[in-house]
């Protein structure tokens, strides 16, 4: 999905202020530069002077005069550069020096994003995924199937945990690597610690790391700020703004990671949002994954069956077996 126009301004917001930072620093070696080298400030004037009436000799076509004054710049700048060296000053002293020289910090190169740009992209997409610290720590290369028990034959699967655990990752692989090619919904479920989180986590930074828009919420979190848009009648306009715009982020993000369904309080508003919420990004073609503790009969039974049946159409079910791997990897 391309940035949104809050997430746009956004970029262009921290490159606005790299100019700035730059120009206010440029400004102050100047100054440094004119006290300690008062003549080096005359030959700057000069050579801007010669700079415009080049311009208007190019715009004029005289090209014997544009010439002239460009011999005259060269020499000018040559001497500046030995007087910049005797003052004890670096020769670019006098020049801007952006953070991204290949852009000059505005993100854009002949009319295409900057290499700059994309990394901002995959940072803001970081921050507003409220993943940022933990996928440093959960994802596919931190991802290990030693945790999971490879002799004993689970009853349920007819293999060990670890082989079925091998699929579910190729599984979680694919679902990344393919995205966005059709619409995909993932619904991991199982007891607590048999990796239901981690796996979300895996899929959402091999997501970012691609620039997709990743938004990763506890029901919780999902249901408490579908809540506050709906019933806060504060008067603070700027944080009912806000507001709408984290709703819409929540429905319009390339991924929403819902997870701990079935642990926040259930009543009829959270079952209306959460249908509100499927429904919307299964019409939009927007991929969801969410994680719960809950058996289907047990979503059914807590969100309708009206859910159920959107959940279990829409959605690639793959429940997860066996002990508390939290445990296991403390252990370590």
């Amino acid at each position: 999905m391309p940035l949104s126009n809050s997430q746009y301004r956004a970029i262009m917001r921290v490159y606005d202020e790299r100019r700035f930072g730059a120009k206010r620093a440029l400004d102050l070696r100047k100054a440094a530069v004119y006290e300690k080298a008062p003549e080096i400030e005359g030959l700057e004037s000069r050579i801007h002077g010669l700079a415009l009436r080049r311009a208007r000799m190019l715009l004029a076509g005289d090209d014997a005069e544009e010439e002239k004054a460009r011999i005259e710049m060269g020499r000018l700048r040559t001497e500046r550069g030995k007087a910049l060296a005797a003052a004890g000053f670096a020769p670019d002293e006098l020049t801007m020096r952006p953070e991204c020289p290949d852009c000059g910090d505005t993100g854009y190169i002949d009319g295409g994003k900057c290499h700059c740009f994309r990394r901002e992209e995959i940072r803001l997409l970081y921050a507003q995924s409220n993943l940022d610290a933990v996928l440093e720590r959960e994802n596919f290369g931190t991802f290990s199937l030693s945790v999971y028990d490879s002799v004993e034959v689970h009853p349920k699967l007819a293999t060990t945990v670890a082989a079925y655990m091998e699929k579910v990752l190729l599984r979680c692989r694919r679902f990344a690597d393919s995205f966005g090619t059709k619409p995909e919904n993932l619904l991991f479920t199982g007891s607590t610690g048999v990796g239901k989180t981690f796996l979300t986590h895996c899929i959402a930074k091999a997501l970012i790391d691609t620039c997709h828009s990743v938004i990763y919420l506890t029901a919780h979190e999902l249901f408490d700020i579908f809540s506050k848009n709906t019933f806060d009648s504060g008067n603070d306009i700027d944080a009912k703004e806000e507001m709408r715009n984290r709703v819409s982020h929540i429905l319009e993000c390339d991924l929403l990671i819902i997870d701990d369904l079935g642990t926040e309080l259930s009543n009829s508003f959270t079952v209306s949002q959460l249908f509100y919420c499927l429904n919307d990004r299964l019409i939009s073609g927007r991929g969801t994954i969410i994680s719960t503790n809950l058996s289907a009969n047990m979503l059914r039974d807590v969100y309708t069956e009206r859910i159920s049946s959107r959940i279990t159409n829409a959605f690639d079910i793959i429940p997860l077996y066996g002990d508390d791997i939290r445990l296991k990897m403390r252990a370590r």
